[in-house]
């Protein structure tokens, strides 16, 4: 393989791991800030508990998180330096703003929330628990910012020609919100909240299923499927608004998303399908027009398709067209399971049915390949460019570097992730394992006592 693929297989797997962890403390963020505020507000045990446990597990994943995020600041010296030159004036100003303004809001008061419950008053560690939760958000802002601009460039000019040619700010607020970033920012972090909550019902489903926690698991787990609703169906509105944007101004990429090659014809909404990219023709199971009408109203609209653009301009359909279909198909599954888990809550029947529990269980997994999938499809969908329609993915290579060197850099940063990795999961999964401390909801059958037993079997002893 040459340096290219290599650097953009590095730069993929390094971010696809770290990409686990910040969706998490966003999500987590937020439902901390709903447990300890309905804890100050109803004064119960449990949502004290419910704040402790899930502020540890949060903790973990602040770390984890700094420890993957670290190395990718300079892979873009390494392995990208025609582009970190490019742009440096630009994603450096977004990168320093999320340090100044997020990284140290959201690390400063990280202390004060995992071991200040005895030290400072419950108003002031829920005023840390807010600040916490603001920084991972504003955290995301920045780095949001920093790719929206890629995708879409604005606030900006070009000095210098050729190696040397910069892009240089003229307006910071136009670069701010330039014209993805505020539908794109929401989209994500709406994601965040999915994984923040989906992974509150799972655990919390893990503890019914094994009979253990059970008033600490069905507190948690309606608060984690009023997120689950409310973010997963707002999601469906947001993702479509990111597509309408996209429409106007990323145009092929939006085709890719569809298979849509002719622009004289209505765009078709694919449930399934394939792509042939050589001949031009995408197959499978369709509503015909309905792309044209959830971009125009108008099922007979022509939409602009790929062949308005050179081969050389195209992202690779295929890859980008399976990305988005799996994404959507993750998201209409979440929404579905969301609303009907909500809905046996609310009936009282979830807590018994085994298999919506294993289900639950399981769907953790959904918003983090979700968020993969559309970090993907986003990001393949741009291609040729690294910065859309000004610099091209081949020309922001580092001219020094080797494909061996980006090689073994790759083949390290593989074995340490991974080893993060499967850290992360064990010690999560201790943490599960040992439970919430003193729940309030007695002794569990394996722990009581003889006399407990047997005066339950109305024995005197």
């Amino acid at each position: 393989m040459n340096v290219e693929i290599l650097a953009r297989l590095q730069f993929a797997f390094t971010i696809a791991i770290h990409y686990v962890y910040p969706p998490l403390s966003i999500g987590l963020g937020l439902i901390l800030v709903l447990m300890e505020g309905l804890f100050l507000k109803t004064k119960k045990p449990i949502y004290h508990k419910m704040t402790q446990f899930w502020v540890k597990v949060f903790a973990l994943t602040f770390a984890i998180g700094v420890a993957t995020g670290i190395v990718m600041e300079f892979e873009f010296g390494t392995n990208w330096a025609t582009y970190s030159r490019y742009v440096g004036d630009v994603f450096g100003s977004a990168l320093a703003a999320e340090g100044i303004f997020a990284f140290f809001l959201e690390s400063g008061f990280l202390a004060i929330l995992v071991f200040g419950w005895d030290r400072v008053s419950p108003n002031v560690h829920f005023f840390a628990t807010l600040m916490v939760s603001f920084g991972s958000t504003l955290s995301a802002v920045w780095i949001v910012v920093a790719n929206s601009w890629q995708q879409t460039p604005a606030g900006f000019h070009i000095v210098g020609q050729g190696l040397n040619a910069r892009a240089e700010i003229t307006d910071f607020w136009a670069m701010v919100f330039n014209p993805s970033s505020m539908d794109r920012l929401f989209h994500v972090v709406v994601g965040a909240w999915m994984s923040g909550a989906f992974l509150v019902t799972s655990v919390s489903a893990y503890y019914l299923l094994k009979m253990r926690h059970i008033d600490f698991a069905k507190a948690s787990m309606k608060i984690g499927l009023t997120v689950a609703v409310f973010a997963s169906c707002l999601q469906l509105f947001l993702g479509h608004r990111s597509a309408d944007g996209i429409s106007r101004n990323q145009p092929a990429k939006l085709a890719a998303y569809e298979g849509h090659f002719d622009s004289t014809k209505p765009m078709d909404l694919y449930l399934l399908g394939y792509v042939n990219e050589a001949s031009g023709q995408t197959s499978g199971i369709k509503i015909p027009g309905m792309g044209s009408f959830l971009l125009y109203g108008d099922t007979t609209k022509p939409v602009r398709g790929l062949n308005d653009f050179a081969l050389q301009d195209r992202p690779p359909v295929a890859r980008v067209f399976q990305t988005y279909h799996l994404m959507i198909a993750i998201g209409m599954a979440l929404i579905g399971l969301s609303l009907i888990s909500a809905f046996l809550c609310l009936r009282g029947t979830l807590w018994k049915n085994t298999l919506m529990l294993r289900i639950l269980v399981l769907a953790v997994l959904g918003p983090q390949l979700a968020n993969q999938l559309g970090w993907f499809s986003a990001e393949m969908g741009r291609q040729p460019w690294v910065v859309y329609n000004l610099l091209r993915t081949s020309d922001a290579l580092s001219k020094a570097v080797k494909a061996n060197q980006v090689l073994g850099s790759l083949i390290m940063f593989g074995l340490v992730y991974s080893l993060l990795l499967a850290l992360f999961v064990f010690l999560l999964d201790q943490r599960i394992k040992e439970g919430p401390v003193d729940d309030g909801d007695g002794p569990s059958p394996e722990s009581q006592s003889i006399e407990a037993i047997l005066a339950e079997k109305g024995l005197d002893v």
